[in-house]
């Protein structure tokens, strides 16, 4: 796995990252694949799968703004899919990993331990709660999700964790313009507006991911992000 994420790093055209990253990365591969015989954290089990479908998929969005020194969080991350990809390509990065369960929360800070990753900080929350805390509303420099939600409901739960002048990094497939075309009213409404798409093909496979950029612009209004249930009904 080390060899394949060493490999497919060179092709991605990346700033900067430390020369044990791709030791790390595939650690990290090895120690999910263990976890998930107990945990349901991926769908994805192969060493090869692994290294592509998660590693090298996540690294691209190096490539969507300056991550040094700055602060992200990344919202319902899961098996800390693209975080802790992130923090281990730039370890100046200080990382905030919110999740609604709380054991893939304490596997993560395990795998931040075993990653001699410091700057990591876990978040058990729903994202539309949190997103009204005022310890960190609009705090971060950066928001990522790796979510199957559409954009303008990602957008409502993203937004308003980002501060003025920060981005939102939506990953997504290629063919997402109808969503991009729905999120047309929300992402202004929440103070952002498009900044662009980044596509890239993840090295070592023929698949071709997207990252919509959205930049915050304006503070986002206090009433969002709104309960999840109003949100589904009435969306943006």
């Amino acid at each position: 796995m080390e060899s394949l994420i060493s490999t497919g790093l060179a092709q991605l055209d990346l700033p900067a990252y430390p020369a044990d990253a791709a030791a790390k990365l595939a650690k990290y591969g090895n120690l999910l694949i263990e976890q998930n015989q107990v945990m349901n954290l991926t769908a994805i089990t192969q060493p090869f799968d692994v290294a592509t479908l998660h590693m090298l998929d996540c690294a691209p969005l190096l490539n969507c703004g300056r991550l040094e020194h700055a602060k992200l969080i990344d919202v319902g991350t899961g098996a800390g899919f693209p975080g802790m990809v992130l923090k281990t390509l730039c370890p100046t990065l200080s990382l905030t990993l919110l999740d609604g369960l709380q054991k893939r929360l304490s596997w993560l800070e395990t795998v931040a331990e075993e990653l001699a990753l410091e700057g990591v900080t876990t978040l058990h929350a729903r994202a539309e709660e949190a997103g009204q805390d005022g310890s960190l509303r609009e705090q971060f420099d950066f928001a990522t999700a790796r979510a199957v939600a559409d954009l303008g409901l990602l957008c409502e739960m993203c937004l308003p964790f980002v501060k003025v002048g920060g981005r939102f990094l939506a990953m997504k497939g290629p063919e997402c313009q109808e969503e991009l075309d729905r999120a047309a009213r929300a992402i202004p409404t929440l103070g952002g507006v498009l900044k662009g798409c980044y596509d890239y093909r993840i090295p070592h496979t023929d698949i071709t991911h997207r990252v919509v950029v959205v930049e915050k612009v304006a503070p986002c209004p206090a009433k969002y992000p709104r309960r999840w249930a109003k949100m589904q009904k009435a969306p943006l």
